[in-house]
């Protein structure tokens, strides 16, 4: 099959790789669309060397072969993959028992991601489209998921106010999430316009940019001087400044959780969140909350009526042209939101 490669030098390039054979317990997806995530933009930069296997986690394609032990109706349904978490997992270990596969102790399978023609996972990590989703929303699923994760993990109650850091994927995916699950007012903070536009139609109520003092001053304007009771921050990288800021947004005894993979050495001030006795949650992927998974919940969303999620999908390209997608991915004077690869 056809697959696309990280050559170490800054290029995606099409390469011909072994076709994957289903294992027992396992399917063959023939993938339909691939989203390029925030992390694969930042893991490229990352890397000096070449990948050995494709990369690619936001997955949606058709059920085409099973392994021994899968039942035949499997094949022909139309899905939303679990790469990272049950896809893989070995459902035996204390945090599988608990519905946590993304932290399951014992992962087995293929390494091969969502930018290639065919994927194979264990058939637990399939979780079936509605049927009126398109490609683009079934790739979307994913970085709902995450989301709806982080924004149930942060306990959201019908009505709060939630501050949302950041505007890529992750930060617009949230905004849906936020609101569909009884959020009151919503502020997020945006680089570009195409992003702040998009969440607003989302359902953003407030945008700003996050330079200076600009969005604290308008969250306390229009919290009565409070903060919010949950903020939710979604950008990480190299540098702390969106976690303090985190910090500073929210209310007393408010909640704060990290989407946002944050790497090298990070010095944190912790004295604002202690003496303001705040909540720091966490959170990576997704996983089984109050017996529904996050999938479950994200595919359910995308039912509801005026559920606009697949509006962010701005540019979309073939395998052959990944190289493309990821230079339009990186450069947001495209005006590029979310970037997929389709088949």
């Amino acid at each position: 099959m056809k697959a696309a490669f990280y050559d170490g030098n800054n290029n995606m390039e099409i390469k011909e790789h072994p076709d994957p054979v289903p294992k027992a317990g396992e399917v063959l997806v023939d993938i339909k669309s691939t989203g390029i995530c925030g992390s694969d933009l930042n893991m490229n930069k990352a890397k000096n060397s070449a990948d050995q296997d494709p990369a690619g986690h936001e997955v949606a394609g058709e059920i085409i072969d099973i392994g021994e032990g899968v039942d035949k109706q499997f094949i022909g349904k139309r899905i939303a993959l679990e790469v990272l978490g049950s896809g893989k997992s070995c459902n035996l270990c204390w945090f599988c028992r608990h519905g946590q596969y993304t932290h399951c102790s014992d992962k087995k399978g293929s390494s091969s991601g969502g930018f290639a023609e065919y994927i194979t996972r264990k058939v637990g990590g399939c979780y079936e489209l509605g049927d009126q989703m398109t490609w683009d929303e079934g790739a979307l699923v994913e970085p709902l998921a995450v989301s709806i994760h982080g924004v149930r993990i942060g306990g959201l109650k019908g009505g709060e106010s939630v501050a949302i850091l950041g505007s890529g994927n992750i930060g617009l995916t949230s905004v849906a999430a936020a609101r569909a699950l009884g959020a009151g007012k919503i502020f997020v903070t945006s680089r570009h316009k195409q992003q702040s536009d998009m969440a607003k139609e989302l359902g953003a109520d407030y945008t700003a940019t996050s330079e200076g003092d600009e969005f604290e001053q308008l969250i306390l304007d229009k919290t009565d001087g409070r903060g919010v009771d949950l903020t939710i921050e979604t950008v990480g990288g190299s540098q702390n400044d969106t976690l303090v800021q985190s910090f500073q947004v929210t209310r007393r005894q408010g909640r704060v959780v990290i989407l946002g993979v944050f790497y090298g050495d990070q010095a944190v001030d912790w004295t604002r969140p202690v003496l303001k006795e705040q909540t720091v949650q966490g959170s990576i992927c997704y996983g089984l909350l109050d017996g529904i998974h996050d999938f479950e919940m994200a595919i359910d969303m995308f039912t509801k009526e005026g559920f606009n999620l697949g509006d962010m999908v701005t540019h979309k390209y073939n395998l052959k042209d990944i190289q493309t997608g990821f230079e339009t991915a990186y450069d947001k004077t495209s005006g590029s939101i979310k970037v997929q690869i389709q088949q």
